[in-house]
């Protein structure tokens, strides 16, 4: 086996020890010397390893104490799928529109819980950040808006990934041609989600977020021609 291969074994049972051992986040790996008997390798490996799955957010190494079950939301993993994401779009920037799909299948999966769940003060969130969206920074109020909208979410691991995708997919697409923004539209498209939220009919608010999303598709294919096109 290849040290890389043997690399990846040894982090994978290192998982399946904290999963067997039933360690909740924040709890204390067993120490090193434990691990070094258990797993049967090297303290060298051992440490590379946990070094490997810190880089993950699965352990957290404080220098001092110990090693323990990591705690680091979703959120953690956005570096290195933005890296991932803007070598691939950089050769395509077709897969822009990838990201796109994945956050519209997790929301519209997720929008019918919401317009089941939404209360007075969500919507008075949702309010303010289309108000801000109108007269102030669109990009960071429209971040505002979808964090708001799946507040009351019982599914901490989706609303997590829709925060991953929102990032990445802003990152990467203002590194490429400007794209035309219609605010006004922009703005409306917002707040036809929230009107239909009003009405507390799931149907009306997953076909507002559906021309939400045509929306942005569009602004997607505006953003791959110009930077597909000749320079």
């Amino acid at each position: 086996m290849a040290d890389s291969g043997r690399r990846r074994h040894l982090e994978e049972r290192i998982v399946d020890l904290i999963l067997e051992q039933g360690l909740p986040a924040g709890s204390p790996l067993p120490a090193e010397p434990a691990l070094v008997d258990t797993l049967g390798v090297s303290r060298n490996s051992v440490r590379e390893a946990l070094r490997a799955l810190h880089t993950l957010g699965i352990v957290d190494i404080r220098h001092g104490y110990g090693t323990f079950v990591g705690t680091a939301p979703m959120t953690a993993v956005t570096p290195g799928l933005l890296f991932r994401t803007r070598l691939r779009v950089r050769d395509d920037p077709g897969a822009l529109a990838d990201l796109v799909e994945v956050r519209e299948l997790l929301e519209l999966g997720l929008i019918e819980q919401v317009a089941t769940r939404v209360d007075e003060a969500q919507l008075a969130s949702l309010d303010r950040a289309v108000e801000e969206m109108d007269k102030g920074d669109l990009a960071a109020a429209d971040q505002r808006f979808h964090e708001a909208l799946y507040a009351s979410v019982a599914n901490e691991l989706a609303t997590q990934l829709i925060s991953v995708f929102w990032d990445i997919y802003h990152q990467v697409a203002d590194e490429l041609e400007q794209t035309p923004v219609d605010r006004v539209r922009v703005v409306q498209g917002h707040r036809r989600v929230v009107e239909a939220l009003r009405s507390g009919d799931p149907a009306p608010a997953r076909q507002a977020l559906l021309n939400h999303f045509a929306d942005l598709r569009e602004r997607v294919r505006w953003l791959v021609a110009a930077t597909s096109g000749p320079r």
